[in-house]
C-alpha cells in the first residue's frame, strides 16, 4: 500500500511546484507594469493568405532579437505566398502550410519529427480552415491510424480510435496537459479556438502517465503572437446552423526595458438546426491569453477558456432498421426520439492555467504548465432500448435517463531540460515530474418510457420516473516521474525514456454501495533509435509500454486493475530533396492486456483477464507540392482481434465498433498569379472500412467512402468559402455498439462561410 507516501507526495510536490511558480511569477514581474496602450496596426499585405495567422516581418530590430532567442516562440518569417518559411517553426505555432517540421508531443522537447522514432502526425491551422471541421474529431478526419465520430452526427461530444482503441477519454491533451474524463462530464474543444492537432500514436505513459494505448491526441491553442490581428468570420450551413467568430491579438505598448506583453482573444457563438427534428446545437465559447517577456529568455503566457453548450441526446437505433432493412423499412435520420420540450444536454466548462520558460544561459531550460479545469453536465433524454415491434405502426421501445455530473480537473508538469554534449555524442536530457488530481460527482438514474412511432411519432405521452443506480464521488490522484535521454551521434539519434507513476484512486458512493479504493504503481519505458540515411529517408524502431488507470468496478465491488499496453514499432520517415513535406510508414504490433471482457458468470458485470491485438501498418503523406497546391492522404489496414479471452468462442474475433481499414486524400489549389488570383478550391475522399455490432461478429457495419469539396476565394482583407461534407448524402451507419445501439453518420451538409481582416 501506498497510499499515505503517495498523498504526502501529491501534496508535498504541489507545494513545491506552488513555490517554484511564485518564484518563477515573482521573477517575471520583478519591475511593475504601468498602464498599457495598444499599438496601431501595422500594415498588411492584401494578398496576404486570410485565414492563416502567420506573422509577418518583425517591426522592430529588438523584437526580432527577442522572437529569434526564445527556442519555443521564435517566429515564422514568411514566403512570398504569406506561408511560413520552412525549418524556423514554433512547435506552438503556425505551420508552413500543411507541413510541419517539429513538434513538442513527441518527446516534450522541440524536436524534428525527422528525429523522432515513433508515428507524428500534425495538423495545422490552414487545413482546418480550408477543411471547415465543425467538432474536434472532424478535425482527424483525414489522419492515418485515427478513426473519428464514431458515434455519427453526435452534437454532445467528441469520438474517436486510436489504432483500433477508443481513446476519447484518456487521449485527449491540451496544451500537453490532460483533459481526462470519464461518466458523463466531459470536454469539449472548439476547432476554430486550435491553431494545430498533434496526434502521437502508441503508447505514451512513458511521458503523459495513465493512457489510451492507442496514443495521445495533443490541441494546441491559438496563443499570443506579436503582431495585430483583426478577423471576424461568419456562416450558416445547410441545416440552419449559423454562428459569428473572431480572433483579435494585440501587443500592448510598455516603457523601456519592461519587456513586451501580447494579448489574444479567441471566441465564437452559434446555433440552429440539425440534421434531426428538433434537435439544435447551440453553444458558445471564448478564450481570453496573455504572454509576457520581462526579457529575452523568459516567457510567461495565461490562458483561460468560458464555453457553454446546448443540445439535445443522440439518437440509439436497433441493428434492424438502421443497417439493415426491417420490414417496415429504415428508420428515417431525421427522426428524434425524445421528447420536445423535455430532452436536453447542456454543458458548462471553464479553465485557467498557465505556461512559463526561463532559458538559461548554460544550456538549462526550466518550464512549468499548469491548468485548472471545471465543467458541470446535465443530461434528461428518452432513449431507444429495443428493437422495434415488427408492425404497421412501427414502435420504438424507450427507457428514460437522466444524469448530473461535474467534474473538476487540476494538472501541473514541471520539466527541466539540459543540452550538453560529451564527447562526440550530443545530448537533450528533460527531466520532469507531474500531477494530476480528478475529481468526479455523478448521479445517475433510469426510468420506464412509452415507445414512439416511428413514421407517425406523437410525443408527449406518460413517462414514469427516473430511480437513481449511481451516485457517488470519484476522487483519482495521479503523481509521476519522468526522465528522458535524445542522444545525437552523427545520423543516429537515440531515445530512452523511462517513468514511475503512483495512482491513487476512491470511490465514495451515496446509495447503499461499500466504499472502494486502489493504490497503483506502474513503470514505464520507451527506446528508440532513428537513422537519417543521408537523402531525407529515415528508418526507426522503437519499443513502448504503457498503462491506463481502469475506472470500474468488479462484481465484488473492488477497482479494475491498471490496463497495461505494449508495442514495437518500426517504419522509415522521408524528406525527398526538394520536395516540400514528407512521407512516413509505420508497421506496429500493439497489445493491451488486462482488458475488461464480459464474466461468464454475471452477464451484467465484467472480468478483466482478457488480451486484444492490433498490428498492421500505416503510410501517410502530408505536402505543400507547390506554393498553390497542398495535399494529405493516408492509408492505414491493421489486424485488430481479441487474442486473449475466458470465453473461447471470443478468440480471434474484433471487437464491436472497430473498423480496421482506413484510407483518405485530400488537396486544395489556390490561385496566386493572373485573373483567377485568390480563387482556390479543394476536394477530399474518405474511406472508413466495416465493423460489427456484436461479439460474435456475424452482424457487420458496412464500410462507407464519403467525398468532401471545398471552393473559396479571397480578396482583399476578405475571404468567403463554401465547404460540402459527404457530397453525395450517402446515409450510413457510423457504428453499431450493440444490436440496439446505432449511430446514423452525418448526411450531406453545405456550410458557407464568409471572413475578414483588418
Amino acid at each position: 500500500m501506498i497510499s499515505g507516501f503517495a498523498l504526502r507526495s501529491m501534496l508535498g510536490t504541489a507545494g513545491a511546484l506552488l513555490l517554484v511558480a511564485d518564484i518563477a511569477g515573482e521573477a517575471a514581474a520583478q519591475s511593475s507594469l504601468p498602464p498599457v496602450t495598444v499599438d496601431a496596426p501595422a500594415a498588411r499585405n492584401p494578398a496576404r493568405n486570410q485565414g492563416a495567422t502567420t506573422t509577418s516581418a518583425p517591426r522592430t530590430r529588438a523584437v526580432n532579437r527577442a522572437r529569434q532567442t526564445n527556442r519555443n516562440a521564435a517566429p515564422l518569417p514568411q514566403n512570398a505566398d504569406g506561408s511560413a518559411s520552412r525549418g524556423t517553426e514554433n512547435p506552438q505555432g503556425p505551420l508552413n502550410g500543411y507541413v510541419a517540421n517539429r513538434t513538442l508531443s513527441g518527446t516534450k522537447t522541440n524536436t524534428p519529427l525527422r528525429e523522432i522514432p515513433q508515428s507524428v502526425s500534425v495538423i495545422g491551422a490552414d487545413q482546418i480552415r480550408d477543411q471547415k471541421p465543425q467538432s474536434f474529431d472532424q478535425i482527424l478526419r483525414y489522419t492515418p491510424g485515427v478513426s473519428g465520430e464514431v458515434f455519427g452526427a453526435d452534437t454532445r461530444n467528441d469520438w474517436f480510435l486510436l489504432r483500433g482503441f477508443r481513446a476519447q477519454q484518456d487521449a485527449t491533451f491540451l496544451d500537453g496537459l490532460p483533459l481526462f474524463n470519464t461518466a458523463f462530464a466531459t470536454w469539449k474543444l472548439q476547432p476554430f479556438g486550435l491553431e494545430r492537432v498533434e496526434v502521437l500514436r502508441g503508447p505514451s505513459s512513458v511521458l503523459y502517465g495513465g493512457g489510451s494505448p492507442g496514443g495521445v491526441v495533443n490541441a494546441v491553442s491559438k496563443m499570443p503572437v506579436a503582431e495585430p490581428i483583426r478577423y471576424i468570420e461568419t456562416g450558416v450551413n445547410s441545416f440552419g446552423n449559423g454562428y459569428v467568430a473572431f480572433d483579435v491579438n494585440e501587443r500592448f505598448r510598455l516603457p523601456p526595458g519592461t519587456g513586451t506583453l501580447d494579448g489574444r482573444v479567441v471566441g465564437m457563438v452559434k446555433g440552429g438546426g440539425t440534421q434531426v427534428d428538433f434537435t439544435q446545437d447551440n453553444s458558445y465559447f471564448i478564450a481570453p491569453s496573455f504572454t509576457y517577456r520581462p526579457d529575452f529568455d523568459t516567457r510567461f503566457t495565461v490562458l483561460a477558456s468560458a464555453s457553454k453548450d446546448r443540445t439535445n441526446g443522440n439518437n440509439w437505433l436497433p441493428y434492424e432498421g438502421s443497417v439493415v432493412n426491417a420490414p417496415y423499412g429504415k428508420i428515417p435520420t431525421k427522426l428524434f426520439q425524445s421528447e420536445p420540450g423535455q430532452d436536453y444536454f447542456m454543458r458548462g466548462q471553464t479553465m485557467i492555467g498557465y505556461q512559463f520558460e526561463k532559458d538559461f544561459s548554460n544550456g538549462l531550460t526550466f518550464r512549468q504548465n499548469a491548468r485548472y479545469a471545471h465543467v458541470e453536465t446535465n443530461i434528461n433524454s428518452y432513449i431507444g432500448n429495443d428493437n422495434v415491434t415488427p408492425s404497421s405502426n412501427a414502435q420504438l421501445q424507450r427507457y428514460h435517463f437522466f444524469t448530473n455530473g461535474s467534474a473538476d480537473l487540476g494538472t501541473i508538469d514541471t520539466q527541466l531540460e539540459g543540452r550538453f554534449n560529451t564527447g562526440a555524442i550530443s545530448h537533450t536530457v528533460l527531466a520532469g515530474v507531474d500531477l494530476k488530481k480528478y475529481r468526479l460527482d455523478d448521479y445517475q438514474a433510469s426510468g420506464g418510457g412509452n415507445p414512439l412511432s416511428i413514421f407517425n411519432p406523437v410525443y408527449g405521452g406518460t413517462v414514469t420516473g427516473v430511480t437513481p443506480y449511481l451516485n457517488r464521488i470519484l476522487d483519482q490522484g495521479q503523481l509521476g516521474v519522468y526522465l528522458q535521454d535524445q542522444m545525437k551521434l552523427d545520423r543516429f539519434t537515440l531515445v530512452l525514456s523511462g517513468r514511475n507513476d503512483w495512482v491513487e484512486t476512491e470511490q465514495f458512493n451515496r446509495l447503499a454501495v461499500p466504499n472502494t479504493s486502489r493504490d497503483t504503481s506502474k513503470a514505464t519505458g520507451r527506446a528508440g533509435l532513428i537513422y537519417d540515411v543521408g537523402f531525407g529517408l529515415s528508418p526507426y524502431v522503437s519499443y513502448a509500454t504503457g498503462f491506463n488507470p481502469v475506472i470500474g468496478t468488479t462484481a465484488t465491488g473492488q477497482f479494475f486493475t491498471p490496463e497495461e499496453s505494449k508495442q514495437i514499432e518500426a517504419g522509415a520517415k522521408w524528406e525527398p530533396a526538394g520536395f516540400n513535406g514528407y512521407i512516413t510508414g509505420a508497421w506496429f504490433d500493439l497489445r493491451k492486456t488486462n482488458a475488461l471482457t464480459v464474466d461468464p458468470n454475471s452477464p451484467f458485470n465484467q472480468v478483466q483477464n482478457g488480451e486484444v491485438t492490433s498490428r498492421g501498418f500505416e503510410l501517410s503523406m502530408t505536402t505543400n507540392l507547390t506554393p498553390e497546391f497542398k495535399m494529405v492522404g493516408s492509408v492505414s489496414s491493421y489486424d485488430l482481434f481479441i487474442s486473449q479471452d475466458v470465453n473461447a468462442a471470443l478468440l480471434g474475433k474484433r471487437p464491436v465498433a472497430m473498423p480496421t481499414r482506413l484510407a483518405s486524400l485530400w488537396g486544395d489549389y489556390t490561385f496566386r498569379t493572373g485573373w483567377l488570383a485568390g480563387f482556390g478550391f479543394g476536394g477530399g475522399v474518405r474511406h472508413i472500412g466495416d465493423s460489427f455490432a456484436d461479439q460474435a461478429n456475424t452482424l457487420a457495419v458496412p464500410s462507407r467512402t464519403l467525398f468532401d469539396a471545398a471552393v473559396h476565394y479571397e480578396y482583399q482583407q476578405w475571404r468567403a468559402a463554401l465547404n460540402v461534407t459527404n457530397v453525395a448524402d450517402k446515409i450510413f451507419v457510423s457504428s453499431c455498439d450493440g444490436t440496439t445501439a446505432c449511430f446514423y453518420g452525418e448526411r450531406r451538409k453545405a456550410l458557407l462561410s464568409l471572413g475578414y481582416r483588418w
